[in-house]
């Protein structure tokens, strides 16, 4: 015997020692036999929350990598919790249920996701960015400058135009520093959109 390592001598142990199989363990045959472990299947009527967080990923059209960008974590990461690897914290959490536009507790809500840390999440959370608030102020003011601009003296509508203006143009200098490039798109195509119409 040499350390750890058991040497057999005769073929019966070579054979019982080929022979024997870990519970839980793969085999794979090759050159050499070597056994990998099983993970543990999921407790009977729970989901995979990393399932989940994958298809929603996949659902708003995002890579791993855009995601991993969007919660400040790295790609590797977001593998892991896609593949229930790692567990994600409260913080997590809370950033992947506003990035997909529900609550932290529908989101884990069937999953494995450890109750004592579901019992830890806030009730709601921000759904929306400033740049989509922002954003979806100036649609409503132009929509409602369609709809009963007639109604305004030309000094009121081209306010509420420059206004609108103003805001776009902000919105499109600070897009290129960490906003969602479905924000910026939009932002910009607004922006066309206002003064096409709305030319001052």
């Amino acid at each position: 015997m040499t350390g750890n390592l058991c040497v057999a001598r005769d073929s019966s142990a070579l054979h019982a020692a080929r022979s024997f199989r870990p519970t839980g363990a793969v085999w794979k045959a090759g050159a050499m036999d070597m056994w990998e472990p099983t993970w543990p299947g999921r407790p009977a009527g729970q989901g995979s929350l990393g399932r989940r967080i994958a298809d929603l990923r996949v659902e708003r059209g995002w890579t791993q990598q855009q995601l991993a960008e969007r919660l400040g974590i790295s790609r590797v990461a977001v593998s892991h919790l896609e593949t229930d690897l790692n567990t994600p914290g409260e913080r997590t959490v809370a950033l992947l249920a506003g990035l997909f536009r529900t609550e932290p507790h529908e989101l884990v809500a069937g999953t494995s996701y450890p109750a004592a840390k579901a019992d830890r999440l806030p009730s709601v959370v921000a759904r929306w960015t400033e740049g989509e608030h922002r954003l979806a102020l100036v649609r409503r003011d132009l929509w409602w400058l369609e709809r009963c601009g007639a109604d305004l003296s030309k000094r009121e509508r081209d306010d509420l135009i420059v206004a609108c203006q103003r805001t776009l143009d902000q919105l499109a200098r600070v897009a290129g520093y960490g906003m969602d490039p479905d924000e910026v798109g939009a932002v910009r195509a607004e922006l066309a959109l206002l003064r096409a119409k709305h030319s001052t």
